[in-house]
């Protein structure tokens, strides 16, 4: 490599950066070709073993290059062999042999080749091509004709020219319409059809293309600026808010990072700050990353975002998958459990559903504006049976359903009309006549055993049964015997003897009846648990009746 002066490498990078902008021609190599000014020059300096000392870019390239794949394509529409017969093996549908008759095609006849042994199909030529190339491979323009594009352009050109037709005439029309002459309306209808609609005229691009060269700019060398590409409309940031403890605006970078106007709307504002389009992008999957790496070294796992990155994304791209399972699952269950308000609806359902049809009622319910359009349900309507001219269920009177034309409540009954309603009516005041005359019998019967009974002058002993101390005077010795008699059935019903008085035997010609002494005898045996004196009266007789031979209890006379 010869030596190089300070100047020399200062020209050939203002060269370098001449070229980058488009303002010197490109460097050219030993075939001619034009090398991208662009390429880094580690990849344009050649080896020190090449001897190289024009600018080249053959050591970029494959030197053991062994074919050219770019000549190699099918053949389309080629044609190998036409059979007069229908071969074994062949399509069943047309007859060629270079396919099977599922592989086929051809329009499906209604009798194939097999059968008919017409109109075979000559075979196509099946060609296997190997391409070895990288680009080869990859070449999806590979095998086009360029000559196809021909009928692209003789269309667009035969449309051009019918366009330039339709808008002569309409130009004509406005130009005879105006009264000018004839030669004077040919040129200017002339000069209108070629002028191109599409095409911006040169007084409009001007200052769009214009460049400027500038020389020892910041990194050194010339580069090239395009101007007035701003739109005019356009506010600039430092412009949006003019308080000066607003956001900073550095105007060396021309950048504000911070919102000029925090309290404004969304919705309204034009700038939000370099940081908006900062933050947007992949910067919030890329920070899920790295708060998902950071969690999971902090949960014990060793995985570090920086020291191997590619094992971290493949960690979250699991835990992204695993959470989507859980949080479908449990949609699927929850949807299982209460359903979907998003599922369509059920066909029942939808009929049942309502409409945007106005209709007015009155006071009373009847429809006076409208058509009333009344929802069905699942089940048959207005199904008329047995003549009937209602339904069933649109009569009810006394827990019973019916029809409404006849009233009849059975079911599986035929509609007998206005008669059918007297009748039942007459049927109704029969029942009730009927229902009537059996309760008054049922009166006079109860009334007149009530007067033949034979307890008409039984006159009930009040004093016997009452819980009142009695009236008129008893006879002492009678009390102690009923008394000793009470105390004797109670010692054996406490001994475990069962009496041998049958049940009811109280009733009957030879029943005993119990005796003012023995319900006298009954009063003083009872016992009361709200008497505050029970328990002193009950030792002090206790101990007077173990002397007398008596037992527990108080003969009752010492209250007295």
């Amino acid at each position: 490599m010869a030596f190089k002066t300070g100047d020399e490498w200062r020209r050939q990078k203002e060269l370098e950066e001449a070229r980058k902008a488009g303002l010197a021609p490109a460097e050219v190599d030993e075939n001619g070709k034009e090398i991208n000014p662009h390429i880094p020059q580690y990849m344009t300096t050649a080896p020190w073993y090449l001897n190289s000392d024009k600018p080249t870019l053959k050591h970029q390239r494959n030197w053991n290059d062994k074919g050219n794949d770019e000549s190699q394509w099918y053949d389309r529409g080629v044609k190998v062999f036409q059979a007069t017969k229908w071969r074994k093996g062949a399509c069943e549908n047309c007859g060629a042999m270079t396919h099977k008759t599922k592989d086929c095609l051809e329009r499906p006849r209604s009798k194939g080749a097999k059968w008919t042994n017409k109109n075979i199909a000559p075979d196509e030529k099946v060609e296997d091509i190997k391409l070895t190339g990288f680009e080869s491979k990859r070449d999806r323009w590979n095998g086009y004709d360029a000559k196809e594009y021909a009928r692209v352009v003789d269309r667009f050109e035969q449309l051009e020219e019918i366009r330039k037709e339709t808008k002569k005439k309409e130009h004509l029309d406005e130009i005879h319409k105006m009264g000018l002459a004839i030669g004077e309306a040919e040129a200017a209808v002339d000069g209108a059809i070629d002028e191109d609609e599409t095409k911006i005229k040169e007084e409009e691009e001007a200052g769009f293309g214009e460049v400027k060269k500038r020389v020892r700019t910041t990194a050194g060398g010339s580069t090239g600026s395009v101007r007035n590409l701003r739109i005019r409309e356009d506010i600039a940031k430092y412009l949006l808010n003019l308080d000066v403890n607003s956001a900073y605006y550095d105007p060396k970078s021309r950048s504000m990072r911070e919102d000029p106007q925090p309290d404004k709307p969304n919705s309204e504002k034009l700038f939000q700050g370099d940081n908006f389009v900062r933050n947007g992008g992949e910067y919030a999957a890329w920070q899920s990353l790295t708060l998902h790496s950071i969690t999971a070294h902090e949960k014990g796992l060793d995985v570090h975002m920086q020291a191997n990155p590619s094992l971290a994304e493949m960690l979250y791209s699991q835990f992204k998958e695993k959470k989507e399972q859980l949080e479908s699952k449990s949609k699927e269950d929850v949807a299982a459990k209460y359903g979907s308000a998003a599922a369509p609806l059920p066909d029942e359902v939808k009929v049942l559903a309502g409409s945007e049809r106005y209709v007015e009622y009155d006071r009373t319910g009847r429809v006076i504006k409208g058509v009333e359009v009344k929802a069905k349900s699942r089940y048959e309507e207005d199904v008329l049976i047995n003549n009937h001219k209602a339904v069933w269920g649109s009569w009810w009177r006394d827990g019973v359903w019916g029809f409404a034309c006849c009233h009849s409540t059975v079911k599986n009954s035929y509609c007998t009309g206005k008669a059918g309603e007297a009748a039942a009516q007459q049927v109704d005041e029969a029942m009730l006549a009927n229902m009537e005359a059996a309760a008054k019998e049922r009166e006079a019967a109860e009334l007149k055993r009530r007067q033949e009974s034979k307890l008409n002058d039984y006159q009930p002993a009040a004093d016997t049964w009452g819980t009142d101390a009695p009236d008129k005077e008893l006879d002492p010795k009678k009390v102690d015997a009923a008394l000793r008699k009470l105390e004797e059935r109670e010692r054996a019903a406490m001994e475990g003897e069962r009496s041998k008085r049958k049940y009811n035997s109280l009733e009957g010609g030879g029943g005993e009846m119990v005796t003012p002494e023995e319900m006298e005898a009954y009063r003083i045996k009872k016992g009361r648990g709200d008497d505050p004196m029970a328990a002193m009266l009950a030792g002090q007789a206790g101990a007077a009746g173990s002397g007398a031979g008596i037992g527990t209890g108080t003969t009752g006379y010492e209250l007295l």
